[in-house]
């Protein structure tokens, strides 16, 4: 991270996923100390708590193809408008989630931040899933399974048109990594979308060393730099079980951390969240400490 001064937010999201649980991810890793272990490596630390969410108790779940949206369109932009003032500041925004609808919010609020400046943002996207349906592809109209083709300019205008412009950032400057399912009617999306993809097998092939590479490279091309959207379901669930959508044959433990030292080595990262982290499905909060050590390692802690 570039800024000696992290902003951490929480996003406490859990509209936009079926399985309930991810809204108390940013508790989860908070009870982590990853405030406290982040001022160990040397960093200034400003938590600014959690941005308000509406619960889907109170609420109906509105349109079928698109559940709470209007809702999820609220907290997107009120937590951009957090991200932006933030990076504004000179601090490094870190994100806390929620499902992955929030990443919506994070990546406005930077590339609004950087526009502001006449430069653009780069996205290193790591996830098991696409994330790049729209209400008309969804078989489940759930959001967080479209924050990513909403940040690359497909999607309800309520998401897309966040501080007015779309995309947030060029499909040509986004790396997705460690995807391994991917819905039917996603795939010719994500072909067609101008996204470079990693799939599972890319990185069995290549080795994620390889991989990261070209990811930083991509999103670090004519850029000013670039966010990670980390989704904790990216990794294995034998070693990550509290994710709000497992998926088996993931990254290793190895792996994950390799691609956070990666990034860190690059110098390029801006930003940073860290999504679905599910306490109750989790075991003894691990999920959430692991979350806790890649965000360390993006952020410079070494074995030596």
């Amino acid at each position: 991270m570039r800024s000696p001064c992290i902003a951490i937010l929480g996003a406490p999201l859990d509209l936009g996923a079926g399985r309930r649980g991810v809204d108390m991810g940013p508790s989860a890793i908070r009870v982590a100390n990853i405030g406290q272990r982040l001022r160990d490596l040397g960093y200034e630390i400003r938590d600014y708590g959690n941005i308000e969410v509406e619960q889907p108790e109170s609420l109906p779940p509105g349109p079928k193809k698109a559940k709470y949206l209007p809702q999820i369109a609220r907290a997107c932009a009120l937590l951009a408008e957090r991200v932006c003032r933030a990076a504004s500041q000179n601090l490094a925004p870190l994100v806390l989630g929620g499902d992955h609808s929030v990443a919506i919010g994070t990546v406005s609020g930077m590339s609004r931040f950087l526009r502001s400046h006449s430069r653009s943002l780069g996205l290193i996207w790591i996830d098991a899933h696409a994330d790049m349906n729209t209400p008309q592809t969804s078989p489940s109209g759930n959001v967080h399974g479209m924050p990513l083709a909403c940040i690359t300019g497909s999607g309800p205008k309520a998401l897309t048109g966040i501080f007015d412009y779309s995309p947030k950032v060029n499909p040509k400057n986004v790396a997705l990594v460690g995807i391994r399912d991917v819905d039917i009617m996603e795939k010719p999306v994500v072909k067609k979308s101008g996204v470079k993809a990693f799939t599972m097998r890319d990185i069995d092939e290549q080795g994620l060393r390889r991989v990261m590479q070209q990811a930083v490279e991509i999103a670090s091309a004519g850029t000013a730099g670039f966010h990670v959207s980390l989704d904790m379901d990216a990794v294995d669930p034998e070693i990550a079980p509290g994710v709000g959508t497992p998926v088996k044959g993931g990254l290793t433990y190895r792996e994950a951390h390799l691609s956070m030292e990666i990034i860190c080595d690059s110098g390029g990262m801006l930003s940073m969240e860290v999504v679905e982290v599910n306490p109750v499905i989790d075991e003894v909060n691990r999920t959430a400490e692991l979350a806790v050590e890649l965000v360390m390692s993006a952020m410079g802690k070494r074995i030596l």
